[in-house]
Protein backbone atom coordinates (compact mmCIF):
# COMPACT_ATOMS: atom_id res chain seq x y z
CA UNK A 1 0.00 0.00 0.00
CA UNK A 2 1.45 2.96 -1.23
CA UNK A 3 0.90 6.53 0.58
CA UNK A 4 -0.97 8.38 -2.05
CA UNK A 5 -0.26 11.84 -1.55
CA UNK A 6 2.73 11.33 0.20
CA UNK A 7 2.63 11.65 4.24
CA UNK A 8 3.92 14.71 6.05
CA UNK A 9 6.61 14.34 8.66
CA UNK A 10 6.14 16.44 12.02
CA UNK A 11 7.14 16.00 15.49
CA UNK A 12 4.89 14.69 18.43
CA UNK A 13 4.02 16.96 21.81
CA UNK A 14 1.52 14.58 23.42
CA UNK A 15 -1.36 12.22 22.40
CA UNK A 16 -5.07 12.43 24.19
CA UNK A 17 -8.40 12.06 24.46
CA UNK A 18 -7.64 8.85 22.86
CA UNK A 19 -8.51 9.79 19.18
CA UNK A 20 -6.34 13.32 19.29
CA UNK A 21 -2.73 13.99 18.89
CA UNK A 22 -0.90 17.58 18.95
CA UNK A 23 2.04 17.85 16.89
CA UNK A 24 4.49 20.69 15.61
CA UNK A 25 5.38 21.12 12.19
CA UNK A 26 8.94 22.08 10.61
CA UNK A 27 7.74 25.41 10.81
CA UNK A 28 6.87 25.41 14.34
CA UNK A 29 3.25 25.36 14.00
CA UNK A 30 0.57 23.35 16.36
CA UNK A 31 -1.55 21.12 14.91
CA UNK A 32 -4.30 18.77 15.93
CA UNK A 33 -4.20 15.82 14.38
CA UNK A 34 -6.87 12.72 14.04
CA UNK A 35 -5.39 9.54 16.09
CA UNK A 36 -7.58 6.21 14.74
CA UNK A 37 -6.02 4.37 17.42
CA UNK A 38 -8.10 2.96 20.43
CA UNK A 39 -5.18 1.25 21.90
CA UNK A 40 -2.60 2.22 24.64
CA UNK A 41 -0.02 2.82 22.15
CA UNK A 42 2.64 1.45 24.54
CA UNK A 43 5.60 2.98 23.23
CA UNK A 44 4.80 4.39 20.10
CA UNK A 45 3.20 7.97 21.18
CA UNK A 46 6.30 8.88 23.34
CA UNK A 47 6.94 12.83 23.14
CA UNK A 48 9.13 13.56 20.55
CA UNK A 49 8.91 11.23 18.59
CA UNK A 50 8.41 11.80 14.17
CA UNK A 51 5.02 11.56 13.21
CA UNK A 52 4.04 11.00 9.79
CA UNK A 53 0.29 11.90 9.04
CA UNK A 54 -1.71 12.02 5.89
CA UNK A 55 -4.19 14.63 5.00
CA UNK A 56 -7.75 14.23 4.03
CA UNK A 57 -9.39 15.98 1.19
CA UNK A 58 -12.62 15.82 3.00
CA UNK A 59 -13.85 19.58 3.54
CA UNK A 60 -16.43 18.46 6.39
CA UNK A 61 -13.36 16.75 8.70
CA UNK A 62 -12.90 19.15 11.44
CA UNK A 63 -9.20 17.37 11.74
CA UNK A 64 -8.43 16.76 8.36
CA UNK A 65 -4.81 15.12 9.21
CA UNK A 66 -4.54 11.76 10.30
CA UNK A 67 -1.32 10.39 12.02
CA UNK A 68 -0.41 6.93 9.76
CA UNK A 69 3.54 6.47 11.46
CA UNK A 70 5.75 6.46 14.11
CA UNK A 71 9.19 6.52 13.59
CA UNK A 72 11.06 5.87 16.89
CA UNK A 73 14.70 6.81 18.47
CA UNK A 74 15.65 3.18 18.23
CA UNK A 75 14.57 3.44 14.37
CA UNK A 76 11.22 1.26 14.84
CA UNK A 77 8.59 2.04 11.72
CA UNK A 78 5.28 1.97 13.56
CA UNK A 79 1.63 2.03 11.51
CA UNK A 80 -0.39 3.61 14.05
CA UNK A 81 -3.84 3.68 12.22
CA UNK A 82 -5.22 0.86 12.61
CA UNK A 83 -7.95 1.25 10.39
CA UNK A 84 -4.89 0.32 7.85
CA UNK A 85 -4.53 -3.40 8.87
CA UNK A 86 -7.48 -4.66 7.18
CA UNK A 87 -6.63 -2.80 3.97
CA UNK A 88 -2.65 -4.61 4.21
CA UNK A 89 -4.04 -7.84 4.93
CA UNK A 90 -6.90 -7.52 1.91
CA UNK A 91 -3.91 -6.80 -0.12
CA UNK A 92 -1.57 -8.85 0.61
CA UNK A 93 -3.86 -12.30 -0.12
CA UNK A 94 -5.09 -10.57 -3.50
CA UNK A 95 -1.66 -10.18 -4.54
CA UNK A 96 -1.09 -14.11 -3.40
CA UNK A 97 1.40 -12.90 -0.64
CA UNK A 98 0.11 -15.18 1.93
CA UNK A 99 0.76 -18.36 0.44
CA UNK A 100 -1.53 -20.12 3.70
CA UNK A 101 -4.34 -17.81 2.41
CA UNK A 102 -4.12 -18.73 -1.20
CA UNK A 103 -6.67 -20.59 -3.75
CA UNK A 104 -10.02 -19.18 -2.78
CA UNK A 105 -12.24 -17.42 -5.34
CA UNK A 106 -13.94 -14.91 -3.70
CA UNK A 107 -13.11 -12.34 -1.06
CA UNK A 108 -15.41 -10.17 1.16
CA UNK A 109 -14.84 -7.80 3.75
CA UNK A 110 -17.12 -6.81 6.94
CA UNK A 111 -19.52 -10.14 6.37
CA UNK A 112 -22.22 -10.39 9.26
CA UNK A 113 -21.72 -14.18 11.04
CA UNK A 114 -21.86 -15.32 14.49
CA UNK A 115 -24.65 -15.08 17.45
CA UNK A 116 -22.92 -12.37 18.78
CA UNK A 117 -24.14 -9.71 15.96
CA UNK A 118 -20.44 -9.65 14.38
CA UNK A 119 -18.93 -8.96 11.29
CA UNK A 120 -16.05 -10.87 9.97
CA UNK A 121 -12.76 -8.52 8.39
CA UNK A 122 -12.31 -10.65 5.51
CA UNK A 123 -14.36 -13.63 4.47
CA UNK A 124 -12.50 -16.07 1.53
CA UNK A 125 -15.25 -18.26 -0.21
CA UNK A 126 -14.67 -20.94 -2.58
CA UNK A 127 -17.26 -23.17 -4.56
CA UNK A 128 -15.65 -26.71 -3.17
CA UNK A 129 -14.13 -25.63 -0.21
CA UNK A 130 -15.06 -24.43 3.54
CA UNK A 131 -15.80 -20.54 4.17
CA UNK A 132 -12.46 -19.04 5.35
CA UNK A 133 -13.02 -16.59 8.12
CA UNK A 134 -10.32 -14.25 9.36
CA UNK A 135 -9.94 -11.59 11.80
CA UNK A 136 -7.63 -9.16 12.01
CA UNK A 137 -5.37 -7.58 14.51
CA UNK A 138 -2.67 -4.96 14.51
CA UNK A 139 0.45 -5.56 16.71
CA UNK A 140 2.54 -2.90 17.70
CA UNK A 141 3.44 -3.40 21.47
CA UNK A 142 6.77 -4.16 21.94
CA UNK A 143 9.22 -4.80 24.72
CA UNK A 144 12.56 -6.53 25.45
CA UNK A 145 14.16 -8.57 22.51
CA UNK A 146 12.04 -8.15 19.49
CA UNK A 147 8.79 -9.81 21.73
CA UNK A 148 5.07 -8.39 20.11
CA UNK A 149 2.32 -8.79 22.39
CA UNK A 150 -1.59 -8.44 21.59
CA UNK A 151 -3.55 -6.79 23.38
CA UNK A 152 -1.85 -3.36 24.65
CA UNK A 153 -5.05 -2.80 26.44
CA UNK A 154 -8.18 -5.09 27.72
CA UNK A 155 -10.25 -5.69 24.49
CA UNK A 156 -13.94 -6.96 24.99
CA UNK A 157 -14.04 -6.57 21.48
CA UNK A 158 -11.25 -8.71 20.69
CA UNK A 159 -12.81 -11.51 23.16
CA UNK A 160 -16.20 -11.62 21.34
CA UNK A 161 -13.94 -11.83 18.56
CA UNK A 162 -12.33 -14.92 19.48
CA UNK A 163 -15.56 -16.60 20.83
CA UNK A 164 -17.30 -15.77 17.26
CA UNK A 165 -13.69 -17.58 15.19
CA UNK A 166 -14.35 -20.27 18.11
CA UNK A 167 -17.68 -20.89 16.86
CA UNK A 168 -16.86 -21.20 13.32
CA UNK A 169 -14.53 -23.17 14.00
CA UNK A 170 -16.77 -26.17 15.81
CA UNK A 171 -19.17 -25.88 12.80
CA UNK A 172 -16.48 -26.97 10.56
CA UNK A 173 -15.53 -23.44 8.86
CA UNK A 174 -12.13 -22.51 8.30
CA UNK A 175 -10.86 -19.67 11.34
CA UNK A 176 -8.52 -17.53 11.29
CA UNK A 177 -6.86 -14.75 14.16
CA UNK A 178 -4.53 -12.90 11.70
CA UNK A 179 -1.76 -10.85 13.03
CA UNK A 180 -0.84 -8.04 11.33
CA UNK A 181 2.52 -7.22 13.21
CA UNK A 182 3.19 -3.14 11.96
CA UNK A 183 6.13 -2.44 14.66
CA UNK A 184 9.26 -3.09 12.43
CA UNK A 185 11.05 -3.58 15.60
CA UNK A 186 9.20 -6.79 16.42
CA UNK A 187 10.48 -10.53 15.34
CA UNK A 188 7.89 -12.83 17.60
CA UNK A 189 4.23 -12.00 19.04
CA UNK A 190 2.63 -13.63 21.99
CA UNK A 191 -0.07 -12.85 23.87
CA UNK A 192 -0.27 -10.42 26.30
CA UNK A 193 -1.85 -12.33 29.43
CA UNK A 194 -0.56 -9.80 31.52
CA UNK A 195 -2.63 -7.68 30.33
CA UNK A 196 -5.99 -8.96 29.60
CA UNK A 197 -5.96 -12.80 30.88
CA UNK A 198 -9.34 -13.04 29.70
CA UNK A 199 -8.52 -12.85 26.63
CA UNK A 200 -5.68 -15.37 26.42
CA UNK A 201 -7.75 -17.91 28.02
CA UNK A 202 -10.67 -17.33 25.40
CA UNK A 203 -7.76 -17.70 22.95
CA UNK A 204 -6.33 -20.94 24.28
CA UNK A 205 -9.65 -22.30 23.61
CA UNK A 206 -9.92 -21.12 20.38
CA UNK A 207 -6.75 -23.11 18.90
CA UNK A 208 -8.11 -26.05 20.88
CA UNK A 209 -11.30 -25.56 19.22
CA UNK A 210 -9.16 -25.47 15.52
CA UNK A 211 -8.48 -21.31 15.23
CA UNK A 212 -5.42 -21.06 13.52
CA UNK A 213 -3.08 -18.20 14.13
CA UNK A 214 -1.06 -16.49 11.17
CA UNK A 215 1.40 -13.70 11.97
CA UNK A 216 2.89 -11.41 9.04
CA UNK A 217 5.47 -8.36 9.81
CA UNK A 218 4.89 -5.33 7.30
CA UNK A 219 7.69 -3.48 5.89
CA UNK A 220 7.43 0.15 6.55
CA UNK A 221 8.67 3.85 5.60
CA UNK A 222 7.00 7.09 4.75
CA UNK A 223 6.38 5.93 1.10
CA UNK A 224 4.74 2.55 1.41
CA UNK A 225 3.48 -0.49 3.67
CA UNK A 226 3.53 -4.17 3.05
CA UNK A 227 2.81 -7.49 4.66
CA UNK A 228 6.10 -8.99 3.78
CA UNK A 229 7.58 -11.90 6.61
CA UNK A 230 6.05 -14.86 7.77
CA UNK A 231 6.53 -14.76 11.76
CA UNK A 232 6.44 -16.98 14.65
CA UNK A 233 3.60 -16.83 16.97
CA UNK A 234 4.52 -18.26 20.68
CA UNK A 235 1.82 -18.93 22.41
CA UNK A 236 3.07 -19.38 26.07
CA UNK A 237 0.36 -18.21 28.98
Amino acid sequence: MKFAPPLQSAILIKRYKRFLADITLDDGEVRTIHCANTGAMTGCAEPGTTVWYSTSENKKRKYPNSWELAHTEANDWICVNTIQANHLVKEAIEQQRIPELSGYDNLRTEVKYGTENSRIDLLLESENRQPCYIEVKSVTLLTDNGQGYFPDAVTTRGQKHLRELTEMAQQGSRAILFFAVLHTGINQVNVAQHIDAEYAQLLQQAISAGVEIICYRATIDAAEIKLKYCIEFHHST
